[in-house]
């Protein structure tokens, strides 16, 4: 089965009423493409964002389009009447501005297209130690890495930037064995899971984004870490004290957060909370200008740096808490 990929141009204000008009016709396999709604995203995630790519910003900011998929065989009946649909809907709504509604047309050999973009993921080496997987692939030979297996049709963390990589790296030199570890802002559970595959004894993580807690659960079954070893919550240890304190008890020997400068510099008064004896505090999503203002908060915090990883962007730092 083969299909056809049309892509229709319009505009922000005309993008609802474009995609229920569609549904209501039978056009139900569509992606919607919608720069306010992307500029909505960015605003109301600022605080947890330091990098948005330029071009993608920039290429937004005039981008309003639905792309719409047919099977071949029957777009020959669906084309005209999605012209016709096409037609007549400023017409129908002369309030509402659709914009040019113009079509482009592309064919999509592959069969499931949704999953088309599978095919560009292979397993990724991060380390000496450890392989990300994605969870479709099987791999009968490992090279002696540990593997990670993880969903990567998720935006939570898949291994690939370097923040991620440079915890990765730094986990491998820190996991000696047996230690108890939390991750904060975990995502996808990478973190905690490589802990886990590196020897650790039991790991946490903890996400302010209730959708993160399944996710990191998931990732982490699919590697044989279930309840006690792996377990993932809710909250948000930065506003919230008792769930802070809740959580903190007891102390964990490594805590990581692969976050942003401006969450970490928040965070960094409470992390000595979560800190036993001699524990550190692996924490990434560092861009390069903005090192300096985390290695501050964490001096302040009276945490001391150990040790730092640099990409040509993004920093990583390891720091050591009160000795015993």
């Amino acid at each position: 089965m083969e299909w056809l990929e049309l892509t229709i141009r319009t505009v922000s204000q005309g993008v609802d009423l474009l995609c229920a008009e569609l549904t209501e016709s039978g056009f139900d396999s569509f992606v919607v493409e919608d720069h306010e709604q992307f500029e909505a995203f960015l605003e109301d995630s600022r605080d947890y964002w330091d990098y948005v790519d330029e071009d993608l910003s920039e290429k937004m900011q005039t981008l309003s389009q639905v792309r719409l998929y047919l099977e071949e065989a029957q777009a020959q009946q669906q084309l005209p009447l999605l012209q016709q649909l096409l037609q007549e809907l400023p017409s129908r709504y002369p309030a509402c501005e659709f914009g040019e509604l113009t079509i482009a047309l592309e064919n999509v050999p592959q069969e499931d297209w949704e999953n088309s973009w599978k095919k560009h993921y292979r397993p990724l080496p991060v380390g000496e130690k450890l392989l990300v997987v994605p969870q479709w692939i099987r791999v009968e030979d490992t090279g002696g890495r540990l593997p990670v297996i993880l969903d990567l049709g998720l935006t939570f963390g898949t291994g690939a930037h370097d923040s991620t990589q440079m915890c990765m790296r730094a986990l491998e030199r820190l996991v000696q064995g047996g230690e108890r570890v939390a991750d904060l802002g975990s995502g996808s559970g990478i973190l905690s899971i490589c802990a886990l595959r590196l020897g650790a004894a039991s790991a946490v993580g903890i996400d302010i984004d209730p959708a993160a807690e399944h996710i990191a659960t998931e990732n982490a079954a699919r590697n044989g870490f279930t309840a006690p070893q792996f377990s993932a919550c809710t909250g948000n240890v930065i506003e919230d004290r008792q769930t802070m304190e809740r959580l903190a008890a007891g102390g964990y020997d490594l805590v990581c957060a692969n976050i942003v400068a401006g969450v970490l510099v928040a965070l960094a008064p409470v992390v000595p909370a979560f800190l036993r004896p001699n524990a550190s505090f692996l924490c990434s999503g560092i861009l390069r200008e903005r090192e300096a203002e985390v290695r501050r908060a964490l001096e302040a915090a009276g945490l001391q740096i150990t040790d730092c990883e640099r990409t040509e962007e993004w920093c990583c730092l390891v720091a050591k808490g009160k000795e015993s």
